[in-house]
């Protein structure tokens, strides 16, 4: 058996150095933060702001099938976003060594994660039948979004 000396303190555990991705399926596990804020919009993908500080923002997005964003970063913020419910298709695109340009497909059920960092250009899309929830956590530099087209020869461009 272990024993704990009594002068031992428990610290809180500090926020900001907790993985978005910890913080993420927090949040999406936890419906009653965020069930009041949720919409589904037919003409563009629905977003909610949760909660913000000076750390970081955390935003409910909502899905339907065929919405997706364009490509884009997000700027110099890092981050992570869960997928709540449905499915959610990201494709990253970036320059491989030797300059060529390469798109990475991931498939992301409830429950799967990505993360990503300044400069990580991606979109997102719902190409399932039924709607998607997902929360995402923006570290450092709000939830800016850069707009990129793909050059197929170079890979992700800034407009």
């Amino acid at each position: 058996m272990f024993a704990v000396p009594d002068n031992t303190l428990l610290r809180p555990e500090n926020p900001a150095l907790r993985h978005p991705v910890r913080v993420a399926l927090e949040v999406a596990a936890d419906r009653d933060r965020w069930k009041h804020l949720l919409r589904y919009d037919p003409d563009e993908r629905f977003a909610a702001l949760v909660e913000k500080d000076e750390r970081q923002e955390i935003w409910l997005m909502s899905w339907l099938p065929g919405q997706h964003t364009d490509l884009h970063d997000h700027a110099f913020a890092s981050g992570a976003f869960t997928v709540v419910s449905g499915h959610l298709t990201e494709a990253v695109a970036r320059r491989a060594p030797g300059g060529r340009a390469v798109t990475e497909l991931h498939a992301l059920a409830a429950g799967q994660s990505r993360v990503f960092g300044p400069g990580y250009v991606h979109e997102v899309r719902n190409d399932g039948p039924d709607p998607a929830i997902s929360v995402h956590v923006y570290r450092d530099a709000g939830r800016a979004m850069r707009p990129y087209h793909l050059d197929p020869l170079g890979g992700p461009v800034l407009d």
